[in-house]
């Protein structure tokens, strides 16, 4: 994710980034422009379609057709912002989760007990580093210590990552109440922290695999596009040549806007203003390196 100074507006003005949409539709814009110059071209030196009362009454459906337009790009952009802010509360949850669990763990085990400390040292923060490669659909590579932990080692990187770490952690805090190193009110006031990792893994997924109904995304393009298309005809009448700045601007401006609904309704992918899940990760292991040392 890309940090900035929200005050310091002057400079964005003049910055350009990787994710920038002015790259990436410049083609497409250079397209629009010489397509308005065409049809320009033709309609004010050859057909002369000005003269038409037809040809008039396109900007009378511009004007009804731009509110139309608006309302559903600012459906699109709340609906995307909506679930890239769900999900960066949910990680938030995760790392206060994280914490919680590594605070009472400490307050549980003896001081003495290293293996035990060691153990939840280094699974607490793998569920949350799981849980980001997991969302990022690539293959989870961990630093196992199979002589410390075995269990470790039996994680399969086949399966549900998620799932493996999650039933590791409840499996040794049931180990410790039946050892009688936990009581049984001391193993209900963790099972709160246990549980809620597994319920913000499947919020993240459900974030990951439910887009937007593909009809919905489909209509919002075409209609930018024929939108865009017919501009030219009635921005002519009144602009002249100078239609064809105008119109590539708008095209920018309403193309932009969708590129960037497409760019964070998928919070956990790898563009720049994606959630920095792997940062979080890091943080959560130091957090809980620092309670259990």
């Amino acid at each position: 994710m890309i940090t900035y100074n929200p005050k310091d507006w002057f400079t964005f003005i003049f910055r350009f980034h990787k994710a920038d949409t002015l790259r990436k539709l410049s083609p497409l814009i250079i397209g629009i422009a010489v397509y308005c110059w065409v049809v320009a071209f033709l309609e004010l030196n050859v057909f002369k379609l000005s003269e038409n009362s037809h040809v008039k009454n396109i900007t009378a459906m511009h004007t009804l057709l731009s509110f139309v337009i608006s309302m559903l790009l600012v459906f699109r952009t709340n609906t995307a912002y909506d679930r890239w802010w769900e999900g960066r509360k949910l990680w938030g949850a995760l790392v206060n989760n994280s914490r919680n669990l590594a605070i009472k763990m400490n307050g549980l085990l003896k001081p003495e007990d290293a293996a035990q400390r060691s153990f939840f040292k280094k699974v607490i923060p793998m569920y949350a580093s799981v849980l980001a490669h997991h969302l990022h659909a690539e293959s989870t590579r961990l630093a196992l210590d199979e002589q410390e932990h075995p269990e470790l080692a039996g994680l399969d990187t086949s399966r549900h990552l998620p799932n493996q770490v999650a039933s590791l952690l409840f499996h040794r805090v049931n180990r410790l109440y039946e050892e009688g190193k936990i009581t049984g009110d001391q193993l209900i006031v963790v099972n709160g922290e246990l549980l809620s990792f597994t319920d913000i893994m499947g919020a993240c997924e459900r974030i990951k695999n439910t887009p937007i109904p593909f009809s919905y995304s489909v209509f919002i393009k075409k209609f930018i596009f024929f939108y865009v298309m017919t501009l030219p005809f009635s921005f002519v009448i009144s602009l002249g040549y100078l239609a064809i700045p105008v119109v590539a601007f708008i095209f920018y401006v309403l193309a932009s806007l969708e590129l960037i609904a497409e760019e964070i309704e998928d919070p956990f992918g790898g563009d720049e203003n994606d959630l920095p899940m792997t940062k979080i990760a890091s943080n959560i292991k130091k957090h809980v390196a620092e309670i259990l040392n």
